[in-house]
């Protein structure tokens, strides 16, 4: 008899228990345009939103196309978190706006002293003609974590604490990044060589030159090609970065010629602290 008894007490438990879960509600989808900046939401979300990139690990954001699941989707996030001025952002963000009209969408890129440039970027055109990759730099992070702080605030106001101390965890992670990234450049000057212009940010912190191997955007013609080798002798550039996102054979033939170290980045990797540091180790060198 006892024993039915406190078998019936735990099934009764049990449908409660299933019923409770069943009663919770899923988190919130947020969607970023790029892994980094899903690296910078993370940390300030934690677990109060789901954060979703819309240019995958190992996507092109010059040229990325988002498939006809992800403008579905896009119904089911709260809001749309875009870095400013990146390719497909200038190609799709207005059709993303006729697509979801309810998306709230927050512009990363506000208060940052942005770098004007005028370059076509494979077949998407910085129109804007803004530099567009502002995550790689140390003082941008800190206004990109700010501005996600005050987007975060604005659609949940109610865990406003919650964001303001996870924000705080964020800027001592930037801070320590920033202590080693220094240590690595102090007292250090140059040029490098990239394929893609994407460290125009970093190189201006830190008063480096940085030479890139595309011409408007595309493959180099064999004139520019042999131009980039004097410009490469005349700075005796030593490190030339690449890409998993672009071909290396012109990296690989300039290496060559100027004896110089080829170095695999990624500059799109959620693990932007590492990567800060990775390029500052490697041209402290």
């Amino acid at each position: 008899m006892i024993k039915n008894f406190l078998c019936l007490i735990i099934c009764v438990l049990g449908l409660f228990s299933c019923k409770s879960d069943r009663q919770k509600p899923a988190k919130e989808t947020l969607t970023v345009s790029i892994e980094p900046i899903r690296y910078f939401t993370e940390a300030i979300a934690g677990d109060k939103f789901n954060v979703v990139s819309m240019v995958p690990e190992g996507g092109n954001p010059e040229t990325y196309d988002p498939t006809p699941q992800q403008m579905v989707a896009l119904h089911k996030s709260r809001a749309f978190l875009r870095i400013g001025y990146i390719g497909y952002e200038q190609v799709w963000m207005e059709k993303i706006q006729d697509n979801v009209p309810e998306l709230e969408i927050f512009d990363l890129s506000e208060g940052i002293n942005l770098i004007k440039e005028a370059c076509t970027h494979h077949t998407h055109t910085h129109t804007s003609g803004v530099e567009p990759h502002i995550w790689n730099s140390i003082p941008n992070a800190r206004i990109i974590a700010n501005n996600i702080l005050q987007a975060l605030q604005k659609l949940t106001p109610e865990h406003t604490d919650y964001y303001r101390q996870r924000t705080d965890s964020l800027f001592q992670q930037i801070h320590k990044v920033e202590m080693e990234v220094n240590a690595y450049m102090q007292n250090t000057q140059g040029a490098f060589l990239i394929f893609h212009p994407a460290l125009t940010y970093f190189a201006q912190d830190y008063g480096w030159t940085q030479l890139n191997i595309e011409e408007g955007g595309k493959e180099p013609s064999p004139a520019h090609l042999q131009q980039i080798i004097r410009q490469c002798k005349e700075k005796e550039v030593k490190t030339i970065f690449i890409q998993k996102e672009f071909d290396t054979r012109n990296a690989e033939l300039i290496a060559w010629e100027i004896s110089a170290e080829m170095v695999s980045i990624n500059p799109l990797s959620y693990h932007w602290d590492e990567e800060m540091i990775q390029i500052a180790k490697v041209l402290g060198k």
